[in-house]
């Protein structure tokens, strides 16, 4: 059995292993260390070292490496703690194994097997685990593992996560330990503070870190299984203690948590997390994530039209109650009108149904007052003829209780059911001017199962009808991310989650991407939601969340998935559009129209309208580089001026960076670019470029092309 937690190691990597202490003053225990990091077990199984060698840091605090979590049918939820037990720690070949021959929870001993096994490969620390259930009437529902509990970080490391593609906090401690408590009313918020993150959902990558200017600590679940999986982030008050202020939070936790779901007879496995105390900038980070996404990551080429798109106008036709916002004829007339004028030819149609938005799925009745089928195909054919792409909307996930589908029964046969057995069910209600709407009268909704064979056929037909309408790609709503109400299997003694709804709606993707690249190679698929996992099978991402928040990082997933399209999201009226606007520009997202949430034209913004025809004209002006280059961060330049912000594109022997200012008054800064020539230049508000120097104000923005010497 344990032969199926040793990992090979890598033929470049010397790796030792005893149980003597590597040097004197150092932690006792079971060592393992290459040339480049140093782990140290202690005898009780806890981590006494986890030790940059390069650069000396030890960002190990001495705690134990897991905490479990199991039910009884008269209790949810009783804990198991490392620091309770007394494991056997030894070394086999190249591995350090932590091995528990029955757990203590309180005055009860179980009969759990919990077999732990650490090995390096390259720098690289994996923690492999197994499981085992012999304690009848029982499951082990959660286990907690690896975790670097009292983790000591170096002054200035930031906390990195991937977050709505990524986000960074100055003080990571802080960021956790201060969340708001109002909703933790039903948490033990006293005992610690909690980071919600998982993957994959608001998690686009599973993956965190906390980086330092030049070294870091890298936090991977290298699993291909693609399972729900939860980004640990914790803080503590001291031992014994109970925390009543933010401040008594001071004593930081990291690692993975995961769900064995193992009841008495079964055996769990995972392998999969990674530790990393590496050496460089935070790329570092996606460097080390993307060459293990790269055995199983699978991105298609993108069609030249989505690789030039601007973006796009998301536009509600008739909205849920029945109002009508736009007509079928608006499409090629005033719709097309006002997306050329700020460069936008794309138009993504919500609501072109009869039922009206978020309403009927998954009906989509065309509309016979608007003239139908044939009208609807027209106005499409008329909006491309003039240059424009229609992308049409379904939603993916979502079925309406009062639809044909639903009460027909073949829709409750296809749905997500809770730990009861009872479906799951959605509320949407949207308000107009009155309130009665959007307090009271919702629409409701079940979710479909993504494995189900009938519901990946009804999306393999929305995708031929919009293909049948001359559309130039299909939109699948809310298939982005892992399923937030997932179907459970009750035909065990305890009722089980499925943790693996994000692979099936990654599976549900490359199937329908299949079907319509072999009938048309030009048309596209898109979705809502950012996750790597599901975006390799999509030509274009809708983004949910801000982009431009303080916090906002996208150039973590721009940097270590190029590849993908994405969105930016929120810009909705002329509120701060210039630092939003110049944001995609910079960070390489395509523009999210949303004017008055969907209900209005940009042309009824017109501090927006003017900013986007500026940063669009720009785009048009390069699209080799700002549309179809590679976003490259800051890898072939340098800037004189830190507050300048600046990013680069790279395409061949051209590369083009875009710079803005966000402070006060006005900044100059060079850059400075070995290898590489200026050679034109574009600028918005009063920037102003000489070869290599730039001065701006603020939200000025400039965009500096260069060519290799």
């Amino acid at each position: 059995m344990r032969k199926k937690l040793i990992i090979s190691i890598m033929a470049t990597t010397v790796v030792t292993a005893c149980q003597e202490p590597w040097k004197p003053g150092m932690p006792e225990g079971a060592v393992l260390q290459d040339g480049k990091v140093l782990v140290v077990i202690g005898e009780d199984g806890s981590l006494r070292a986890l030790r940059n060698l390069e650069n000396g840091i030890d960002y190990a605090g001495g705690d134990g490496l897991w905490r479990l979590y199991y039910n009884t049918a008269g209790q949810k939820e009783i804990q198991v703690r490392a620091a309770d037990q007394k494991p056997l720690v030894h070394v086999d070949r190249d591995a350090i194994h932590v091995d528990y021959r029955g757990l203590v929870s309180g005055t009860d001993t179980l009969d759990f097997t919990l077999n732990l096994a650490v090995t390096l490969e390259d720098g690289q620390v994996r923690f492999a685990a197994e499981v085992q259930n012999h304690e009848p009437h029982t499951i082990i529902r959660e286990l907690q593992y690896p975790l670097v509990g009292h983790l000591n970080l170096p002054e200035g490391y930031r906390l990195l996560t991937t977050h709505t593609g990524g986000q960074v906090f100055d003080d990571p401690v802080h960021k956790i330990s201060d969340v708001d408590v109002r909703p933790l009313y039903m948490t033990p918020a006293q005992k610690f503070r909690q980071y919600d993150l998982q993957y994959p959902r608001n998690a686009a990558s599973n993956c965190f870190a906390f980086t330092g200017e030049r070294d870091g600590l890298y936090f991977g679940s290298h699993d291909p299984s693609l399972q729900q999986t939860w980004h640990g982030l914790r803080t503590y008050p001291d031992e014994g203690t109970i925390g009543h202020q933010t401040q008594d939070f001071k004593h930081l936790e990291a690692g993975f948590y995961r769900y064995p779901n193992a009841m008495c007879g079964d055996t769990w496995v995972n392998d999969a997390s990674v530790i990393v105390p590496y050496r460089g900038d935070w790329t570092e980070t996606s460097r080390l994530y993307r060459a293990w996404a790269d055995t199983w990551w699978k991105h298609g080429p993108v069609p030249r039209w989505v690789q030039d798109m601007t973006g796009w106008q998301r536009i509600i036709f008739k909205h849920q109650y029945g109002e009508y916002l736009r007509k079928y004829t608006d499409l090629p007339g005033r719709i097309f009108e006002v997306g050329e004028s700020v460069g936008c030819d794309a138009v993504l149609a919500f609501g072109w149904w009869d039922e009206g938005m978020d309403n009927g799925y998954p009906n989509y009745t065309v509309d016979a007052s608007q003239g139908g089928d044939a009208l609807w195909k027209q106005a499409i054919a008329d909006y491309r003829a003039k240059g424009g792409h229609l992308i049409l909307y379904y939603n993916g996930r979502l079925i309406d209780v009062e639809s044909d589908f639903y009460r027909s029964g073949e829709g409750s046969r296809v749905t997500n059911h809770d730990n009861t057995g009872r479906e799951f069910t959605e509320h949407y209600k949207f308000t107009g001017e009155g309130t009665t709407l959007g307090y009271y009268d919702s629409r409701t909704f079940v979710i479909a199962d993504m494995s189900q064979r009938p519901w990946r056929d009804r999306l393999l037909q929305m995708a031929d009808r919009a293909m049948d309408y001359g559309a130039n790609s299909v939109f699948y709503d809310q298939l982005g991310v892992a399923e937030e109400f997932p179907d459970w299997d009750l035909s065990r003694e305890f009722p089980v989650q499925d943790v693996f709804t994000g692979r099936y709606k990654a599976d549900a993707l490359k199937e329908i991407r299949d079907y319509v690249k072999a009938r048309d190679p030009e048309f596209c698929l898109g979705t809502e939601w950012l996750s790597d996992c599901t975006s390799q099978f999509c030509d274009f991402v809708h983004i949910v969340e801000f982009t431009a928040l303080p916090e906002s990082f996208p150039e973590w997933f721009r940097y270590t998935f190029p590849e993908v399209v994405w969105s930016d999201r929120c810009v909705r009226d002329d509120n701060d559009v210039p630092r939003r606007v110049n944001n995609t520009l910079l960070k390489g997202l395509r523009n999210d129209i949303e004017v008055f949430r969907c209900r209005g034209l940009i042309d009824e913004t017109p501090v927006y309208q003017a900013h986007l025809s500026q940063v669009n004209a720009i785009r048009h002006r390069f699209p080799d580089l700002l549309l179809e280059g590679r976003f490259a961060y800051q890898e072939d330049f340098s800037c004189s001026n830190p507050a300048i912000v600046a990013r680069e594109y790279v395409n061949g022997n051209r590369m083009a960076v875009v710079a803005t200012y966000l402070g006060s008054g006005r900044v100059s800064g060079t850059l400075e670019a070995r290898g590489w020539k200026p050679v034109d230049s574009a600028v918005i508000g009063d920037a102003q470029v000489r070869g290599r120097r730039i001065r701006l104000g603020c939200n000025d923005l400039a965009v500096l092309v260069f060519e290799r010497d």
